[in-house]
Order: C-alpha cells, then structure tokens, then sequence
C-alpha cells in the first residue's frame, strides 16, 4: 500500500524537536532512531504528532523551514490554544499573524481554535466579515474576541 509521511530536514536538532513535538501533543511517540554507524550521532527518525507519523532527518544547514508548509492543530478551546501558542513560542519561537507561529527550530504551525472556523462561516456574511476582521488583528487568536466580533 502507498503511503506519503512528512519529511523535516533539520539542520542538527531533529531529535529533540521530536522529542519536545512529542511531549506536547497526546497520541504522540518517538518510533526509530537512526544513528549513524560512524559517529553515532542521530541521523534520522521517525515519531508521531497526534498519530500522524513524520520523518525527521539531520541534514545539515543547507535547507531551512518556509511558511510554505505549516502544521495545522485545530484546538477544543482557548485553554489548548494558549498551551500549544505558549510552548511552540517559548525559548526562540516566533509569533506570526492570524494564528500562526514559528517554533525555535523554524518550523510553522497554526494554532487555531474550532471556534474561528464557526464565526468564519457564519450565515450572515456581515458577522462573518466582524470575524474575518477581527482573526486580521491577531496574532494568537482569542476566542473571545472572535465572539465579542460576532456579538455572541
């Protein structure tokens, strides 16, 4: 059967981003370590991030992470999207707009409530622009805010 899995180059830290990716997230796990047979040092892994499973290699500095490729985690509730926002943007990571983030190996994600994509496609379109307007003036997005937009 024909599989596709998410490859991350890391220049060196695949390992403890897994590591940390994995700490973070439920259903998660290291798989496989692969390490090199003459320096010992980890060349490769596998783990799984919500039971998604990646491939993680070091390959050295020569390609870095774009915005071009995100990890998306929708949350429950405002308490998961501050936990995720918090950890991913501690020690060097980045915020960004709109839900968005980079953590400190590059990496982007969106952190995004259930809520946005509620008040996002409200009927009323009037309400759903309020929303539209508001995500535009975030950075982690607060569902509060989306709500006090849409009058809720």
């Amino acid at each position: 059967m024909t599989s596709v899995t998410p490859f991350l180059w890391f220049d060196k830290d695949a390992l403890p981003a897994a590591e940390f990716y994995t700490s973070l997230i439920p259903n998660s796990e290291i798989k496989e370590v692969n390490r090199s047979p003459v320096s010992g040092d980890v060349f490769s892994l596998t783990f799984t991030v919500a039971g998604r499973e990646f491939f993680a290699l070091n390959g050295g500095p020569h390609y870095e992470f774009t915005p071009a490729i995100s990890l998306f985690v929708e949350c429950a509730d405002q308490s998961e999207v501050d936990k995720y926002w918090d950890a991913l943007t501690a020690d060097g990571g980045e915020e960004s707009r709109c839900g968005w983030l980079k953590d400190k190996w590059g990496l982007s994600w969106q952190i995004v409530p259930k809520r946005l994509g509620e008040v996002l496609s409200n009927p009323d379109p009037v309400k759903a622009k309020a929303a539209m307007d508001a995500m535009l003036q975030m950075n982690k997005i607060s569902i509060a805010e989306l709500d006090a937009a849409v009058g809720v």
